[in-house]
């Protein structure tokens, strides 16, 4: 008998995270899931308990991803649940009206949408090694839920990564945010060549979910007034991407509307990518990570 598949998804407790854990445990995954509310998580564990299939498992873990303590405390917890994960998706994340700084010292959109994805993957890799050992080359996926607003960033602050001085443009900033995630699924496909373990990014548009309820007026005004796509709809292309054979080839890629779309250079860049795994690092290392 195969070992249970284990997935992990950030972001669980509402919109494209409950959706995508819903369906996982439909499947009978042992589906681990993360929230930052606890109402809101202690409900969606419920409707993912009620979604599971007999032979599923869930797991609900609570915790503010804009905090690295904390998201570090909930990868020691998922490595306390499970030696394996077959596949993590890094889908947690948000938008501000304005700058935020953590008790750490860190800006909320940055550390929330970049950061948190960032250390989360790193401490979960040998799990995911693990998985992967165990497993058809590619059948192990790490996958980055982004925004097509990366387009509208033309590089990373380099200057100012966090952008914790001067205006804070809240969403220019989501914009660079989102530009990072692109950059880093490129800077770990490259790292993953060879290891079993695909990356991709999902560009899943305008979706009518919660999200944006703690942006500013105009990009709430913006998605409240745009077509869009359900939670589940987003979901089911999660799930195609994390399952089916065809996506388990040729990692880095990004997909936009259900269809592969290329990454713009700007967000697939060799040197920018590296740049950015270097500071991530150096930020994490000053907080004791």
């Amino acid at each position: 008998m195969s070992e249970q598949r284990v997935v992990v998804v950030t972001g669980a407790s509402s919109g494209i995270g409950k959706a995508t854990a819903e369906a996982f445990a439909g499947m009978g995954w042992h589906v681990i899931g993360t929230g930052r509310n606890p109402e809101r998580s202690a409900a969606a564990e419920k409707d993912i308990r009620a979604a599971a299939s007999p032979d599923a498992r869930v797991d609900f873990l609570r915790g503010d991803l804009a905090l690295m303590s904390e998201t570090m405390r909930i990868a020691n917890e998922i490595k306390g649940l499970t030696s394996r994960v077959d596949v993590l998706i890094n889908n947690a994340g948000g938008v501000r009206d304005k700058r935020y700084v953590t008790k750490e010292g860190t800006e909320e959109t940055f550390t929330a949408n970049h950061l948190a994805p960032f250390l989360l993957t790193r401490e979960l890799m040998p799990l995911l090694k693990t998985a992967a050992a165990a497993s058809e080359p590619g059948a192990v996926r790490v996958l980055a839920v982004a925004s097509m607003a990366y387009l509208s960033a033309e590089s990373m602050n380099w200057d100012d990564l966090q952008n914790l001085n001067g205006d804070f443009p809240a969403s220019g900033v989501y914009c660079q945010a989102k530009l990072a995630n692109m950059l880093f699924t490129h800077g770990l496909s490259q790292r993953l060549e060879d290891s079993g373990i695909v990356t991709h990014a999902l560009v899943p548009g305008v979706v009518h979910t919660n999200f944006a309820s703690h942006g500013d007026e105009a990009m709430q005004s913006f998605l409240q007034d745009a077509p869009g796509k359900t939670a589940e709809d987003v979901a089911g292309m999660l799930v195609s991407m994390a399952t089916a054979p065809e996506f388990g080839t040729n990692g880095g890629r990004g997909f936009y509307d259900f269809e592969e779309h290329a990454i713009a250079p700007h967000g697939a860049d060799d040197q920018a990518a590296a740049r950015l795994w270097t500071e991530s690092e150096k930020i994490l290392e000053g907080l004791g990570y």
